[in-house]
């Protein structure tokens, strides 16, 4: 009777697995692929769907979140009136009223009017204007970065928290447990000892520096007092001071804001501070009512594998879609899904002039391998592809039509889109738009063209090589 229970178990399996496959994948070849597998690999076919084929990293999140408290919702900012869109955007940018449209109702959040942002160029502009806002203070300071190094840099950072703690300035550092190994002294006993509350988010058993973990806390938010508020790429070490000529060099930028979207920032930190701690940030100490300053119309954009997934992948989507004239792409890591691919060729083929700045040498050789072998797909639909010199440049920035600004700590590949938790911040602001599109402008006149030609000319062994890399890009 056992080849027949046995054949009876496969069947029974087989059906309830092949079901799942059915139920939960979005693409289709995904779930004919599946299928396939299970069925023709009796048993071991079921075992490697259980095992690569559920996606446990969203249900992981959601189910850490879920009946954690939040703090109690703060009166933030209230969404900007229809007449001040219409004047940033003025008659040549009305089409992006539909993507406000678009981000208001998937981030959940108001795009706030009267904003001050201020590019910050590497750490070398970034960390004194950091260190003289927490010198500032007077009643709160909140942190939460992917990497806080323990080397001279930190140490200013932690010197300057210690004089606010000093002060009697609450403050509160969230570190990514993954970042907080990039030093062999911790930065987190540092910060205890120095009396500053600190946590690390997912405490995890993983490898020391393993670059590709999932569910990593990948934001980089300050916030001063409730009012002045810090995003962008960098995290805090002092490879990102290109003035003290580090070992390895890096490339960023950062940015300084003021005004009411700040509250947003605070709101993000907040929620992850009592995720990881169980303490609420809530009151005046660390939200304030922050007066308008600025021209700018801003919104933040939390994303993560949980409430907030996919939220930054549909905004992109949304803002290639929109785009009429120009998009503008800075990242380190370029590993788009088909759908980004998708529309950004669509975009191209509209007449829209789409210009992808990458790093020459990534300081990841798999995810270089695995981006190289892809590129064939927005080159040969007439994207233009420019690969930055040395130093390695960290920037995440995109612009669109001269009008549309998003920066924040996203990359784009699926760690940053639907792995890890991230932050950044869209703005309506042609001054804003135009200064950092001469910014990427002198980013292209200092790099190299990438052609179609270059990327078919790779010898068998590089191409056999970046296309294995290439398979593990879901999980890059």
């Amino acid at each position: 009777m056992w080849p027949y229970v046995a054949t009876l178990l496969n069947v029974v399996v087989s059906l309830v697995a092949t079901g799942h496959a059915v139920l939960s994948k979005r693409d289709t070849r995904a779930a004919i692929g599946w299928a396939g597998v299970i069925w023709l690999a009796p048993i071991l076919g079921v075992l490697l769907y259980v095992w690569l084929g559920i996606n446990r990293i969203e249900r992981r999140a959601r189910s850490l979140r879920t009946g954690h408290r939040h703090p109690q919702a703060f009166a933030g900012p209230s969404a900007c009136p229809i007449e001040a869109l219409d004047r940033a955007l003025a008659t040549e940018g009305a089409h992006l009223k539909s993507l406000d449209r678009l981000v208001r109702q998937v981030s959940r959040r108001p795009l706030a009017a009267g904003n001050r942002v201020t590019p910050l160029v590497n750490g070398d502009l970034a960390y004194p204007a950091m260190l003289e806002a927490i010198d500032a203070a007077a009643r709160s300071i909140t942190l939460s970065t992917y990497i806080f190094a323990h080397d001279g840099t930190g140490e200013r950072f932690l010197d300057a928290l210690r004089r606010a703690v000093a002060r009697r300035v609450e403050v509160r550092v969230l570190i990514d447990d993954v970042g907080a190994r990039y030093s062999w002294q911790p930065m987190p006993r540092a910060l205890r000892r120095a009396g500053i509350t600190c946590a690390r988010f997912l405490p995890t058993l993983i490898p020391w520096r393993f670059q590709y973990s999932n569910l990593r806390n990948h934001r980089k938010i300050l916030v001063v007092d409730g009012r002045i508020g810090f995003t962008g790429g960098i995290n805090i070490h002092e490879q990102n001071c290109l003035e003290r000529q580090p070992r390895h060099p890096i490339r960023d930028l950062h940015f300084r804001i003021s005004g009411p979207v700040v509250t947003q920032f605070q709101e993000a930190f907040a929620d992850d501070w009592t995720f990881c701690t169980g303490e609420l940030l809530e009151g005046d100490s660390w939200f304030s009512a922050a007066e308008p300053e600025g021209p700018v119309l801003a919104r933040g954009i939390p994303d993560g594998p949980d409430d907030d997934f996919e939220t930054l992948r549909l905004a992109l989507l949304g803002a290639i879609a929109s785009a009429q004239s120009s998009i503008l792409v800075v990242t380190p890591y370029f590993l788009p899904d088909a759908s980004l691919i998708a529309a950004l060729n669509v975009a191209a083929l509209r007449g829209v002039q789409v210009d992808i700045v990458l790093p020459a040498e990534n300081d990841l050789a798999l995810v270089q391998w695995a981006s190289t072998a892809l590129l064939w797909q927005v080159l040969q639909r007439g994207c233009r592809v420019w690969l930055s010199p040395r130093p390695f440049d960290h920037t995440k920035l995109m612009l669109v039509d001269n009008l549309w600004t998003l920066f924040g700590s996203a990359n784009w590949d699926p760690r940053s889109l639907r792995l890890n938790f991230e932050f950044n911040v869209e703005c309506y602001d042609r001054q804003l738009a135009t200064s950092l599109t001469d910014l990427v402008q002198s980013k292209i006149q200092q790099s190299r063209s990438l052609t179609l030609a270059d990327v078919d000319g790779r010898s068998l062994p590089r191409r056999l090589r970046d296309g294995g890399a290439r398979l593990f890009s879901p999980y890059l």
